[in-house]
């Protein structure tokens, strides 16, 4: 895996703690890439031309079972040019990794400040959580666990919400808002009006 990492004066390698640290979870390493060389960067593959030449130019399937038999028999069982691996048992691996880490998630958490909005809302990911109108600072400190989403202000824990799936969406704490004051009651002319209209 390819990731950022910084490098001082003196060419050494800065990685983040926290990254370092999930990817020891999921067995995982990171590589430095010299800057501005983008021959020592991963590889990018082409994913459309095994579907342009092999899909589109293949015989006419008759149906989803025909289809199906072509993507198992030849489609899957290609050796892949880059990695040498074939492709079903490159599946077959990744599933098995999906499944043991499935089993044990990892509890990463990602740390964020954003700004209150001057509607009292901060913006994570696309979608906008309501904050206190006591709120004193401009920013705000965010933990984003894996479902739920914690904002604290000088350390203290001001609320949490559910992370909201879809965007964009809004999520207001009605305890958030202040009751407006109340609407002075504003005198009324004999007939009802509160000025004439020939004012």
């Amino acid at each position: 895996m390819f990731v950022r990492v910084y490098t001082d004066e003196a060419g050494n390698i800065t990685r983040n703690p926290s990254l370092v640290a999930l990817l020891n979870y999921y067995g995982l390493r990171s590589e430095a890439c010299r800057p501005y060389r983008a021959k020592t960067k991963g590889k990018i593959e082409r994913p459309f031309r095994h579907f342009r030449q092999d899909f589109l130019l293949a015989p006419t399937f008759r149906n989803m079972d025909d289809f199906n038999t072509w993507r198992a028999e030849v489609s899957n069982q290609r050796v892949h040019a880059t990695t040498h691996w074939i492709v079903d048992e490159a599946f077959a691996e990744a599933d098995r990794a999906r499944n043991r880490y499935r089993r044990s998630p990892n509890n990463a958490v990602l740390k964020v400040v954003r700004r209150v909005s001057r509607g009292g809302m901060v913006s994570v990911r696309g979608n906008l959580y309501s904050v206190p109108d006591t709120t004193r600072r401009r920013t705000l400190k965010v933990e984003h666990h894996a479902t739920e989403l914690r904002i604290l202000e000088d350390g203290q824990l001001v609320n949490r919400y559910p992370v909201l799936e879809c965007k964009p969406q809004r999520r207001i704490d009605p305890a958030h808002r202040k009751a407006p004051p109340p609407r002075p009651v504003l005198p009324t002319h004999p007939q009802g009006l509160r000025r004439p209209l020939d004012f």
